[in-house]
């Protein structure tokens, strides 16, 4: 039985500290803000970099280098047989299509790298069963084939509290977040599989929140017709908007009072294309349980 190894990146929401005390590796994002290099969770905090986004600081955002992924793989090999790697969702980022190259070229047969299509409470999810099939004795391969089986069941929905970074992103027009602004419109966005797309719209927070649970009620009965509480993650997520996630939680748990749930920072990456004050809300079917 291969000794295995997990790795994802800090989209998941999982620190440093919480990887080592998960026995996991997590690889920090990289930024570029104002021309000066950053790494998630290592130079870069979540109120560092909300402080630097509402300044008005240019962010961009950048796949984590192929030579800094081989020298942690090095270092991993060191002390285990296997790697399963679960890098942020392929639809967003280029990060899982250049690591499949990667690790297939160097590392066949070691390297397992998973494309769940996930992100922020969705991609922690998958870590937290990736873990659970490890001590089940899964091989590298056979993990990243679960993983992969499941990723379509999982769902996350964000409301969106501010116009502002989806014009300057260019995803919306400013003449459309313009009007959008004068009639305080608050957007709802989705994530499920590959796109980030626009769901729905409102214009109060109540009704957003509204709006977002009564889609995962339907997800829920759409990945879980059994019903059965245990195989389900409920996840909230927020940008900088802790309060909100309490509101969504307290709400949310009068629906699902027998879920696990996971509530945690929305991934950075997406957080400077959306802004701060963002909730989003979604749930994630649990693999091979």
């Amino acid at each position: 039985m291969p000794k295995v190894a997990i790795i994802t990146d800090s989209n998941s929401g999982i620190s440093q500290a919480q990887a080592k005390e998960l026995g996991i590796y997590v690889v920090p994002m990289p930024f570029t803000i104002d021309e000066v290099e950053y790494k998630e969770d290592i130079n870069l905090s979540q109120e560092q970099f909300f402080k630097m986004l509402t300044s008005g600081s240019e962010i961009s955002t950048s796949m984590p280098a192929l030579g800094d992924l081989a020298i942690l793989f090095n270092q991993v090999l060191e002390s285990y047989d296997e790697i399963v790697y679960l890098p942020m969702s392929s639809g967003l980022s280029s990060s899982y299509e250049a690591s499949t190259i990667f690790a297939q070229e160097n590392y066949p047969d070691t390297v397992y790298v998973v494309n769940n299509q996930r992100i922020s409470v969705s991609l922690k999810s998958d870590v937290f069963d990736a873990l659970k099939l490890v001590n089940q004795g899964k091989t590298g391969k056979e993990i990243k084939e679960l993983l992969e089986e499941n990723k379509f069941n999982s769902t996350i929905y964000i409301m969106v509290e501010t116009l502002t970074y989806l014009k300057k992103g260019g995803r919306i027009t400013p003449a459309a977040a313009s009007i959008a602004g004068l009639l305080k419109i608050k957007p709802i966005l989705s994530i499920y599989g590959e796109k980030l797309d626009l769901f729905s719209k409102t214009r109060t927070v109540s009704k957003a929140y509204k709006i977002m649970l009564e889609a995962v009620m339907k997800d829920i009965n759409r990945i879980n017709p059994d019903g059965n509480p245990d195989t389900i993650y409920i996840g909230i997520a927020h940008t900088n908007n802790l309060e909100g996630a309490k509101k969504m939680e307290q709400l949310a748990r009068v629906y699902f009072p027998n879920y696990e749930f996971i509530i945690d920072n929305l991934s950075l990456s997406i957080a400077c294309h959306i802004g701060p004050g963002s909730v989003g809300f979604g749930c994630m079917k649990k693999t091979n349980v």
